[in-house]
């Protein structure tokens, strides 16, 4: 088990502030044939169409550029504005980038990529040319009545799910004070102008049923960003102390994130302390930690595009309470039957049918002392009844995205899937809650726990946060 020290010293705290803001290229992530394998499958699906992706724009102020998510997972292309055209028929991709001026090179943000045979080698990709020439290309394609592929959906950036942009451009489409489409339904409306007499079609199913399942390459990345993510709330498992704020201890994991290259969170902190622990996405993070009560630490980074999410429970003087032991005791037993149930080539009501075998047994056997934990360990027992046939019955994705695209679907766990589990337990009359959560991955063998080094029961905590 990794231990962690607690990040205290002025000297190290001065030292993570001068540490360089880590900005990667696609191709210093995965190599060019990753992405061509990606377009590779999305031809096979678009048949004689094409495909066009618009990459994001540049930030609108001084913080480091991001591509958004489906331009990335196909081009690997890290410079703003940029465009791709896959067409399906050539067999052809086409990477249109804004031309760099010298002072755009090298006075202001570094090298960057310019149109041309290098930039096309490095990339993997046929052509890489001007944007002054996208004009002209898609106009080709809508004299040839081309079916045109291009994503539908708002795009997503940094700590985003695409459930976030996709609420945020309703509202302000349907707001009478702004009445804005996001820049994807603009762009879809002007392909309708410009090619009236091809069909627009949304390329968004094909490519989120690809990213769906994870290669071995993108498995490396998530199960190092999963690795951060342990070493993070092992290290404020370690700097928790009663007195502390619970920004406190998201500063011990921001520090270890900054160490290990992440460019930033996955999403923000949720850090809760006692009555904070009954929200599942409380983020305030002021409350002070107070003796005897329960943190629930929920943080993970966003490391080379990918993310990671995993939540651990810790009281913050370092030891259980008898109620606490019972409470967590078990919750622990409930969250195990979960986990220890899902199996590869078994859909999501498959494994929940055998969960709550395992968690009725648990019930039975269980020492309960305290009605009201029992009642909520019922409460929590008869939710996963409730939800069984559910395409939510489990958890959610984690890739590109922290929810990520795909979906637990009513398909069966297949090999390259990865995702979390993540069932909340709470007393509604104290307003407290506990939830956990781990990173699970489905091998050709069965399943791997990615974040399993964590402790997880009440004797490996306290003795974690013993030293």
């Amino acid at each position: 088990m990794r231990m962690v020290l607690s990040v205290c010293a002025a000297g190290v705290v001065l030292a993570a502030t001068l540490l360089a803001q880590p900005v990667f290229r696609g191709t210093e992530i995965f190599p060019p044939e990753e992405f061509a394998a990606r377009r590779a499958r999305v031809m096979a699906q678009i048949g004689d169409g094409v495909a066009i992706v618009l990459g994001t724009t540049e930030p609108p102020g001084e913080m480091p550029f991001r591509q958004n998510n489906q331009f990335f997972y196909l081009t690997g292309v890290t410079e703003p504005r940029a465009t791709v055209i896959i067409d399906g028929r050539a067999r052809k991709t086409t990477v249109f980038l804004q031309p760099k001026t010298a002072t755009q090179d090298n006075s202001q943000y570094g090298p960057g990529m310019s149109p041309g045979a290098a930039a096309a080698t490095a990339l993997g990709v046929d052509a890489a040319v001007d944007r002054a020439e996208l004009t002209a290309a898609i106009t080709a394609l809508a004299k040839d009545k081309r079916t045109i592929y291009t994503p539908f959906a708002a795009e997503v950036l940094g700590s985003q799910s695409q459930g976030d942009p996709t609420r945020l451009w309703t509202s302000n489409q349907k707001d009478p004070w702004d009445g804005r489409d996001s820049r994807e339904m603009t762009f879809v409306s002007k392909l309708k102008t410009t090619a009236p007499g091809s069909r627009i079609e949304n390329l968004d199913p094909i490519v989120n049923a690809l990213r769906a399942v994870k290669s071995a390459r993108e498995i490396a990345v998530i199960r190092e960003a999963t690795r951060i993510t342990d070493e993070a709330i092992l290290a404020a498992m370690t700097a928790a102390r009663p007195g502390m704020h619970e920004y406190e201890l998201q500063a011990s994991a921001e520090y270890v994130f900054k160490k290990n290259g992440a460019l930033g969170a996955s999403y923000f902190a949720l850090i809760a302390t006692g009555q904070n622990t009954y929200y599942t996405h409380y983020n305030r993070n002021t409350s002070v930690l107070a003796d005897g009560d329960l943190v629930q630490f929920d943080y993970a980074p966003d490391y080379k595009y990918y993310q990671s999410d995993v939540t651990r429970v810790f009281p913050a003087n370092g030891r259980f309470t008898p109620r606490q032991r019972e409470m967590y005791g078990i919750y622990l037993a409930l969250y195990q039957a979960v986990l220890t149930s899902i199996q590869v080539h078994k859909t999501p009501a498959d494994c929940v049918k055998d969960a709550l075998e395992k968690m009725a047994a648990a019930m039975a056997a269980y020492p309960f002392t305290d009605g009201r934990i029992k009642a909520a360990a019922t409460k929590m027992v008869e939710g996963y009844r409730s939800r069984q046939a559910s395409t939510r019955s489990l958890g959610h994705n984690v890739g590109l995205e922290v929810h990520d695209v795909g979906g637990l679907q009513a398909d069966t766990f297949e090999p390259g899937r990865v995702f979390t589990i993540e069932p909340q337990f709470r007393i509604e009359e104290e307003h407290l809650g506990i939830r956990l959560e781990d990173m699970i991955l489905i091998t050709d063998t069965g399943v791997e726990v990615l974040s399993g080094s964590l402790p997880i029961t009440v004797a490996e905590i306290e003795q974690v946060m013993k030293r």
